[in-house]
């Protein structure tokens, strides 16, 4: 399959000449960086997008120039809140999209945290797992049935799922010495392997789940790294690159960032991509260089046994939590 889009492509690009009013998105993190950008690039061609935001009061402001294209482009944003390290927050935000019975053509599973210092989530989680992996899964599975037949689910990786595998024996660090590139990794990895199981249990629906290396871009994400621990990171990303023998790793805006979620929500073709890894506006190529900074998604993140065995630990995990 080809098309004309690539890593240096925008999300207006994508969706130039598309016009989505009619359709309903779903995007969680609206409030800064890549889910700003996504709810900002769909409104502005029409859609209706509920944005979730921790705090209503600041995201409110923060998504002031989203509200601004959307009315330029005929599109509309709801807010509502979502706090992804509370279970009890995130089962209150699924009723109230359940209670409106509306339907979704799309979920973009954006929100994230990174490389944070050691800390538990309100239910007892690793942080990072909990908010990144836990908190979209019980949000995204309770909410399943207002996906439309045909809909897609996008799920937000990263490159750093190549730093580590998931763990489920000790998802939670309770037995081993805590690393915050690991566990961010190993959270990373879990958004891949979520989408391979939801799409293999709703595809009968239509439903095709992806997730997305959407490219390192400068949000707040890192928002735990000084400057100078940032740089250094940048760094080490492209020596590791060079010493393999791979051109510098492209440092992309924001609505380059954004890019690949919207063609996987949007554009591009369910049956390509169900399943899949996405980076630079494609299906990424299976790669297990032990090089973490490669591109291409490596295979335990596509792995359908592991995405099984990752689905039953999670439904035990937010069940009883």
């Amino acid at each position: 399959m080809t098309h004309p889009f690539g890593a240096t492509s925008t999300a207006d690009d994508i969706l130039a000449g598309v016009d989505l009013k009619g359709k309903r998105y779903l995007v969680t993190g609206a409030a800064s960086g890549i889910g700003r950008e996504t709810a900002r690039a769909l409104a502005a061609h029409g859609a209706t997008v509920v944005g979730t935001v921790r705090d209503l009061a600041t995201g409110e402001s923060a998504t002031a120039a989203v509200r601004d294209a959307a009315s330029q482009g005929g599109g509309d944003l709801t807010l509502i809140a979502l706090d992804l390290g509370s279970l009890r927050s995130v089962r209150a935000a699924a009723d109230t999209l359940l209670a409106t019975g509306l339907r979704f053509d799309a979920i973009i599973a954006n929100a994230g945290v990174m490389a944070t210092p050691a800390g538990k989530t309100a239910d007892g989680f690793e942080t990072q797992f909990g908010i990144n992996h836990l908190g979209h899964f019980a949000l995204v599975t309770r909410i399943a049935p207002v996906l439309a037949d045909g809909g897609r689910l996008v799920v937000v990786s990263s490159q750093a799922h190549r730093v580590a595998d998931i763990d489920l024996d000790d998802p939670n660090f309770e037995r081993q010495d805590y690393d915050p590139f690991v566990a961010y990794g190993r959270s990373k990895t879990a958004n891949a392997l979520f989408a391979v199981e939801f799409d293999r249990r709703h595809r009968d629906r239509g439903i095709r789940a992806s997730s997305v290396m959407p490219g390192n871009s400068l949000t707040d994400l890192p928002r735990h790294f000084s400057q100078e621990e940032l740089q250094g990171l940048f760094a080490t990303v492209g020596k590791a690159r060079a010493d393999a023998g791979l051109p510098p790793p492209l440092l992309k805006d924001i609505s380059q960032a954004a890019a690949t979620s919207v063609w996987a929500a949007v554009v591009a073709d369910p049956d390509h991509i169900g399943g899949k890894y996405l980076e630079d506006v494609a299906v990424a190529a299976v790669n297990d260089t032990p090089n973490p900074f490669a591109d291409g998604v490596r295979s335990y993140a596509v792995d359908p046994t592991r995405a099984g065995q990752l689905w039953t630990k999670s439904e035990a995990l937010v069940g009883t939590a």
